[in-house]
Parts: C-alpha cells; structure tokens; sequence
C-alpha cells in the first residue's frame, strides 16, 4: 500500500470511528443508560466494525464522557441564544465529538474536524445542522486560538 492508500485509509477509517461514537453517545443519551462500553461493544458489533475502527471511536468517547463538563461548557459558552439541553442530541453530540478532537486529539488538523463534524450532521441531523455545528465549531476554534482552551 502507498503512503497516500495508506492515508486514505486512516482517514475513512476515522470517519468511521465517528460515525461509531456519534451512535453509541446518542443511544447513550436518548434512553439507554447503559455502559458506554457496552453499548459501543454492541453496536459495534452488530455494524461489522473494525477493531481499528472500535478503537478511535473508543478514545473518542473516553474523551467526551471523562471531560464532558469543560465540553458542554465550551460548546455552551459559544452557542449563543442555545441552551445545551434544547440542543437536537444529534447536534449536541456531533460538537462534543469535534471539541473532544480539537482539544485533545492534537494530530486532527481543524480543518478535517470541521469536516468532518459538518459532514456527520449532514447525514444524521436536520437540514439546518450543517450550518449549525459548522458555527459553534468554527467560533470555538477562534476562540482557542485566543488561548480559550488554557487550563482546561
């Protein structure tokens, strides 16, 4: 395999990965208070997902549950006239994903997180969606750059 086959292929295998996480903290949050790791066991595979696909889905969602409240608190923060919780959980998932990768998942560029986030909720929200997350992301990357993310 090329270097670029090679790139192609982490980089589908990470879309992959999110799609994961987004479906197991969304089964999560809408009334199955089950384990995330069951869930994310569960869904995975019944989906036929790769472990290398099971295992970034995993950091990704390690990252969300153990550092919600500093992503629910950006996410807030940002979302002007949005009150988290009246948040389509779609929506609200699909951003806490994108700030658990922006924040710590350093080897994601910002622009394949915008993407990619605007691409997830392309598929799996409203019509409104893309747009929505692809504002709340791009004013938290701004606001990171202006050293918003010190200290967390």
């Amino acid at each position: 395999m090329t270097t670029g086959e090679q790139k192609n292929e982490i980089f589908k295998n990470r879309h992959r990965s999110r799609e994961l996480a987004l479906q197991t903290l969304y089964a999560c949050e809408i009334g199955n208070n089950e384990d995330w790791r069951i869930m994310l066991d569960r869904i995975s595979e019944t989906g036929g997902f790769s472990d290398e696909i099971k295992k970034y889905a995993n950091d990704l969602i390690r990252i969300v549950t153990g550092k919600l409240e500093y992503i629910d608190k950006t996410i807030s923060e940002m979302a002007a006239n949005w009150e988290l919780k009246r948040m389509a959980a779609i929506d609200r998932n699909i951003l806490r994903i994108a700030v658990a990768e922006l924040r710590y998942m350093t080897d994601v560029p910002f622009k394949v997180v915008i993407d990619e986030a605007v691409e997830l909720a392309k598929a799996y929200g409203t019509d409104g969606s893309g747009k929505f997350v692809n504002g709340i992301i791009d004013s938290i990357h701004k606001r990171n750059n202006s050293t918003f993310f010190h200290g967390i």
